[in-house]
């Protein structure tokens, strides 16, 4: 089960890290961006820094995080950027999460999960498009616009991270509002999370249908964790959002498993910070992250 192995990988690196390719032009070297006047090109500066990144932290940590919005800006060459990246990630052995927070209603989510999870037919033959190992969902249609992700994770051997308690400032204007039997809206969600995930558990304990839950708001965090007994996190908001390896301590159990911690800005720009080439920068800062994660959590076991 694809949970089991993204929790193997962590063990043997001893590191719950995600790099976040949320990449941009503005965020490459001055001469790799230099020259670009349109969206080709960007796409294909993007994609080489990508490669360069991954390149460099592959042996390091476990996972990496595409956030198609990045991607999109840039139009058609800025997806198959996005494809490109994917591909050439997993071919590396990373884990890819695509951040995609797709959802709506039951047929149109299907085509979503198609895309990113499953398999899309062309007459007799069915290809994979993204071919994602994880996608994020977002689940406030209700049951009938999850249950095509479902479906295809349990056919292909993917998993989700449904978005639960998000780590922007003003996610509490709804996700902290107080329901009729007494629980949060961010509460409910994650018991509808736990639910679904009922019958993808994994060895370890963990479903591969996780939740989104933000590094910056441990106090619901701890909640989360306590009543959502087999969900994995993923967990943004640590380095730029504000969040660090004490905040997000809550998230995890007493093995250091649980959850994967995102970190985009403060690994794709470390050079601008620490100087050194970008790759380079980027690879000891996932190696300062891990240190950092490891001060709190300690030894991450299977027992």
């Amino acid at each position: 089960m694809i949970i089991d192995r993204l929790i193997e990988k962590i063990i043997a690196m001893q590191n719950p890290t995600c790099v976040g390719l949320d990449t941009q032009l503005d965020y490459l070297p001055d001469e790799m961006r230099a020259g670009v006047t349109t969206c080709e090109g960007a796409a294909d500066a993007i994609l080489a820094f990508n490669k360069g990144i991954v390149d460099s932290v592959c042996d390091i940590v476990p996972a990496v995080k595409v956030q198609i919005a990045y991607y999109e800006q840039y139009g058609a060459a800025g997806v198959r950027a996005f494809l490109d990246t994917v591909t050439y990630a997993r071919g590396k052995g990373l884990f890819v999460i695509a951040d995609c927070k797709r959802n709506d209603i039951g047929s149109t989510a299907a085509r979503y999960s198609a895309a990113y999870l499953g398999e899309t037919a062309l007459g007799e033959r069915c290809v994979s498009v993204a071919g994602c190992d994880f996608l994020t969902v977002n689940a406030y249609l209700g049951t009938d616009g999850v249950q095509p992700f479902l479906d295809d994770c349990k056919k292909y051997d993917r998993g989700l991270f449904i978005l639960v308690k998000t780590s922007n400032p003003s996610s509490g204007e709804l996700q902290d509002l107080k329901l009729a039997d007494g629980r949060t809206v961010y509460e409910c969600m994650g018991d509808m999370v736990e639910g679904w995930g009922a019958g993808m558990v994994g060895g370890y304990g963990y479903s591969a249908v996780g939740a989104v839950v933000g590094a910056t708001h441990p106090a619901e965090a701890a909640i989360l964790r306590g009543r959502l007994a087999h969900t994995f996190f993923l967990i943004p908001g640590y380095g730029a959002q504000g969040g660090n390896a004490q905040m997000l301590k809550n998230c995890f159990d007493a093995r250091g498993l649980g959850g994967i911690v995102n970190n985009s800005r403060g690994i794709l720009c470390a050079y601008r910070k620490n100087g050194g080439t970008y790759a380079g920068a980027a690879r000891d800062a996932c190696i300062a992250m891990q240190r950092d994660l490891a001060s709190v959590l300690g030894e991450i076991c299977a027992k």
